[in-house]
């Protein structure tokens, strides 16, 4: 069911907002009731609105005419008028998808003075690109950047829409799909369809990462899921490629806000961003402790790389969890990957075997890991990791040279 609000029966009395036990209604500067995310759709509203404005709609199955869905929409995240990655592994894996379907990939943009962004979207496979420029959507607003997109896919009405598993993705889906109505599927770690049908499959560990379940969403539109960082591979840029911008003006005031930005705080601690590394060199059981694990980061800092850890380092408490990489971990998909000592059990094979290329080093020549490296070394990784660390120093002492 949904609260629905007549605005031309609206009085203006404010008689709902004074109702209201959540706070989720306000007059607008047009003094019309608006629905917020507060609003928790128990009704007391509606008895009270003494002009009949305000109704609840029951949604049921099969109210929905999923024909006139068409499209695979992609949130196109960008911080500080930059894409994230996720925002362009996101629209290759829609082209992908949408090739399958024979529909179009359609990106939406959201930020202030960020036109730039739209050919680099289009370049990764998007047809059409939704620019949403507006002073007021420059830093990411949970309330703002909703209603834009509400709005926008109201309108034009997507098959599928999906988001990347951020804390702005994750922050905004779920207030934008119980918005729309319709269901979605958090965290997935694979999207596939099915053609005959053309429902989303969105697969995702469920129970502890236990299993992976597979998930439908048969009777509402659009279908909706968030996807990890790092899944999928962001796609080979084709710099002829031709696509449409579309620039929306958003219907947006500053009644619709909740909150205010005051600043920015940066954390003076490093934070861990496994998901942007282009390298990634991961310590597991074979590392024997925390004492070693300065030789990873040693290798990884040669490299220009992160330092990743398999679950089992990250519980026996050597690393802190944000370096974990796998099922309950982070999906990374970097262009080099070297697993050091880990054995490569099925959970962490799931978060990194998207990885271009992988370098497996473990004395167990049997190990799980060996199956899907690129390149294997059987050895003792404390013997193996200082020999690499040698080479690598001795060939930047001869570039330096040079």
């Amino acid at each position: 069911m949904a609260i629905y609000i007549n605005r031309d029966l609206c009085s203006g009395c404010g008689l709902c907002v004074e109702i209201c036990p959540f706070n989720g209604v306000k007059l607008d500067e047009e003094d019309i009731a608006i629905l917020l995310d507060a609003c928790n759709e128990c009704g007391a509203c509606i008895d009270e609105c003494p002009v009949e404005a305000i109704s609840i709609e029951l949604i049921k199955e099969g109210v929905i005419d999923i024909s006139k869905y068409s499209g695979i929409w992609t949130f196109a995240e960008q911080r500080d008028g930059k894409l994230t990655r996720v925002a362009k592994q996101l629209v290759g894996k829609a082209r992908q998808l949408a090739d399958i379907l024979g529909v179009r990939v359609e990106s939406v943009l959201l930020g202030h003075n960020i036109a730039e962004l739209a050919q680099e979207l289009i370049q990764c496979g998007a047809d059409n690109v939704y620019l949403i420029d507006h002073p007021m959507l420059e830093n990411y607003q949970t309330d703002l950047y909703t209603k834009a997109i509400y709005d926008l896919t109201m309108e034009k009405k997507p098959e599928i829409f999906i988001f990347g598993a951020t804390h702005m993705g994750r922050d905004l889906a779920p207030r934008l799909a119980q918005r729309i109505q319709t269901g979605l599927t958090a965290d997935c770690t694979e999207l596939t369809v099915d053609e005959t049908e053309r429902h989303l499959l969105q697969t995702r560990p469920a129970f502890g990462g236990n299993i992976m379940a597979t998930i439908t969403c048969k009777n509402h539109r659009p279908q909706m899921a968030t996807v990890r960082p790092g899944v999928f591979r962001e796609p080979e840029k084709d710099l002829s490629r031709e696509g449409n911008v579309i620039n929306i003006k958003p219907d947006i005031s500053k009644s619709y806000i909740l909150s205010r930005l005051v600043k920015f705080l940066k954390l003076e601690k490093k934070i861990v961003k496994l998901e942007e590394a282009e390298v990634i060199v991961s310590g597991g059981r074979g590392l024997k402790g925390p004492e070693n694990f300065p030789l990873i980061q040693e290798l990884a800092d040669l490299l220009g790389g992160e330092v990743g850890a398999s679950r089992a380092a990250v519980d026996a408490g050597w690393i802190s969890k944000d370096h974990q990489v796998g099922q309950t971990g982070k999906t990374v998909s970097p262009k080099l990957y070297i697993a050091c000592g880990i054995s490569g059990a099925i959970q962490h094979r799931a978060g990194m075997q998207a990885s271009e290329t992988i370098v497996a080093i473990n004395k167990d020549p049997d190990a799980p890991i060996f199956k899907i490296a690129d390149f294997g070394i059987v050895g003792d990784l404390f013997k193996v990791i200082p020999e690499l660390i040698s080479v690598l120093k001795a060939k930047k002492e001869k570039e330096m040279v040079v």
